[in-house]
């Protein structure tokens, strides 16, 4: 473990006391995870848990899961401290949700937009976009984090959220860490097994975006959707 901890370092350089003394815009986000979490475990200390968090799954991939288990399995923390996240993001959803401003995508770059901060991460994202009829984003769901496999992702990951949510059409994003966006075989495998069981179950998929470094591939522009 590193030696790295809140204790060694100077008083002013400690998260809670630029909070008191500075307010919350003076700490990066990993240090305002290390002061919701408090304390790190046997291979961590505190910053490098957020730190590991922040950067491999990034901030959205907090805010966004609601599943306890979920955040336990994807991020290797213990289960008081995913509870100690989803609760915080929950509070801060039940403060401001409602003046949060409607999101509509209506094509591919507006999916990138919203998710361009997914080419920064340095593991592969799997995410859902769920809209209504109107294009209003009703969900943003993470469905997989790790290498993307045709064998290892299956429909009912991504129909579950759409269902639950009500969603009238999905659109599929994936990042790649490489910077390249330009689809593998097997994101092409991918999105023809989805794109199949969504004919069974009547929910469109609307696209599938690749996003890699500062820009981005839509395979329904490419002719694949």
């Amino acid at each position: 473990m590193s030696d790295y901890k809140i204790k060694n370092l100077p008083k002013e350089e400690k998260p809670r006391e630029k909070l008191i003394n500075s307010g919350p815009e003076s700490l990066k986000n990993y240090e305002l995870l290390a002061i919701i979490l408090g304390k790190g475990n046997k291979k961590e200390n505190v910053f490098e848990i957020s730190k590991r968090v922040i950067e491999e799954y990034g901030s959205g991939t907090a805010a966004s899961e609601t599943g306890v288990k979920k955040i336990t399995g994807l991020f290797s923390i213990g289960t008081v401290q995913s509870c100690q996240i989803v609760a915080c993001f929950e509070l801060g959803r039940r403060f401001f949700g409602k003046s949060r401003k409607e999101i509509y995508i209506r094509s591919p770059k507006d999916a990138y937009e919203y998710l361009a901060d997914m080419g920064k991460l340095t593991k592969e994202h799997f995410r859902g976009l769920y809209l209504d009829v109107k294009n209003k984003l009703l969900h943003n769901e993470n469905i997989f984090i790790g290498t993307l496999s045709s064998t290892l992702i299956h429909p009912r990951e991504i129909f579950q959220p759409a269902i639950k949510h009500s969603a009238a059409g999905i659109i599929l994003a994936h990042n790649h860490p490489s910077g390249d966006p330009e689809p593998s075989e097997d994101d092409i495998k991918i999105t023809r097994k989805i794109l199949d069981a969504s004919k069974v179950l009547e929910i469109n998929i609307l696209d599938h975006i690749i996003i890699g470094d500062a820009e981005f591939i839509s395979l329904k522009e490419k002719g694949i959707i």
